[in-house]
């Protein structure tokens, strides 16, 4: 075929022969990555992929190619030749007559030379560096009142705005109080409770300064929180069997690599289980955390059976004789299989494997989200039955006292919460320390 030949059939090109052509490439692409084991579901992104890759690759080649062509060595500098100057010549003088010889003394030997010592060069004067003033370590109760500072300035700093000036308690006062309990993310419930419980003392005479208001609802927050269930006991089972549900988004990952942390740590050998196949990268996430916490990790590829992960992780925690399996579960499916009925299946599959497991289910909440956390555990605590919660991101927002709402509505204990990214800022949740923390004043 000519050139000529060539360039006409490019002109007579429409734009559906062009989309043809390239629709009929990616297939041709798509075909060669079934040849290689991609999954049907993802072919037509990883061909995808691929043409960006190729054409990224085509692009960088030309603008290389394009460098170096701009490029050019320097021209060297020509320089004037130097002209020497020549020196006039000197005139000789007249030769003087010489007189009669003098007899020459005996000759002096010339003293020797002294060498002058090197002088020694002064060494730099070293400037001593500052001494670095160690940083304070903070107790446990000044970091959690740190990450709970911006929910003490919307709930406790809005009450304490309120009550500043006043002098009588009255109806119209509890009434301000309660739209400021109900804002403040405690749930209307929570609010009611609390306002019940004010009314009750005002009735009786009990209620009559602000110190008092204060004072009574940081005991009701106390009572509501303390919600009466057993502790963790991890000696129960062999292996005590965790199983972790949450959306996507909530941390639930990192809250698992700092639990294993803190168990391992605690002189527990522990199993992870990598459940959730659908969120990209999500098992590659565990391996790291695993890594940091030094426990073994037990995954699928990606796409892979929740089921067979879970089936997987809790033989392998039998045979190593492990003392806690941590398995991770998807947050989202990208599947029409509803969420829940995906978590069922996997514990029945624990069930069957490890007789009585899960032990715990232990639900991620971000309290970030707020009333939205509130929805997400009565669904979760409605399919599988939640055990514990652990709410993360509390150092970071301002509606931590959905931990109250939580604990008001559906009686299920807050476990751990998490204020600040550290791996050990994830720390067992303690109530009467919770609410001593939001009441405490600078």
């Amino acid at each position: 075929m000519r050139w000529y030949d060539l360039v006409d059939r490019v002109r007579n090109l429409t734009v559906d022969d062009v989309i043809e052509k390239f629709t009929g490439f990616i297939e041709l692409l798509a075909q060669w990555l079934r040849t290689l084991g991609v999954p049907e579901a993802h072919l037509m992104p990883a061909a995808w992929g691929v043409l960006y890759l190729v054409a990224t690759i085509v692009a960088l080649l030309v603008v290389l190619l394009l460098l170096k062509i701009v490029r050019r060595t320097p021209k060297k500098k020509k320089y004037p030749p130097q002209q020497i100057e020549v020196e006039p010549e000197v005139e000789a003088e007249p030769e003087v007559e010489a007189g009669p010889e003098v007899e020459a003394g005996p000759e002096v030997e010339a003293e020797p030379e002294v060498e002058a010592e090197p002088e020694v060069e002064a060494e730099p004067e070293v400037k001593a560096e500052p001494e670095v003033e160690p940083t304070p370590q903070l107790s446990l109760f000044e970091r959690l009142k740190l990450g709970l500072a911006k929910t003490q300035s919307s709930l406790v700093g809005q009450v304490d705005s309120l009550l500043r000036g006043r002098t009588e308690i009255d109806e119209e006062l509890l009434e301000e109080l309660e739209e400021v309990l109900i804002t403040s993310d405690l749930g209307m419930k929570t609010t009611q409770q609390l306002i019940q419980a004010l009314e009750k003392r005002l009735a009786a005479g009990k209620l009559k300064d602000p110190d008092q208001v204060r004072e009574l609802l940081k005991q009701e927050l106390k009572k509501i929180l303390a919600v009466e269930v057993r502790p963790t006991d991890f000696s129960s089972a062999s292996p005590f069997v965790i199983m972790v549900v949450g959306v996507n988004g909530v941390g639930k990952t990192t809250t698992i690599g700092k639990l294993a942390n803190q168990l391992s740590l605690a002189g527990h050998k522990v199993v992870l289980g990598a459940g959730d196949t659908f969120r990209a990268a999500a098992a590659e996430q565990l391996e790291v955390w695993g890594k940091r916490a030094g426990v073994e990790v037990i995954r699928h590829g990606e796409g892979a059976d929740p089921g067979a992960v879970a089936f997987d992780a809790a033989r392998a925690a039998v045979a190593r004789k492990a003392d806690i399996l941590l398995l991770d579960t998807a947050g989202r499916l990208h599947t029409k299989i509803n969420l829940m009925e995906e978590l069922k299946k996997v514990r029945r599959v624990l069930d069957r494997e490890i007789p009585g497991a899960p032990h715990e289910i232990l639900l991620v909440l971000d309290a970030t989200t707020g009333q939205n956390a509130l929805i997400q555990a009565r669904m979760f605590h409605e399919a599988v039955g939640l055990g514990g919660i652990a709410l993360t991101k509390l150092d970071g927002t301002a509606k931590g006292g959905i931990v109250v709402a939580i604990a008001a509505e559906l009686s299920v204990p807050v476990r751990y919460v998490g204020i600040g990214e550290k791996l050990d800022d994830l720390r067992p949740f303690d109530a009467e320390m919770f609410v001593s923390a939001l009441f405490d004043r600078p």
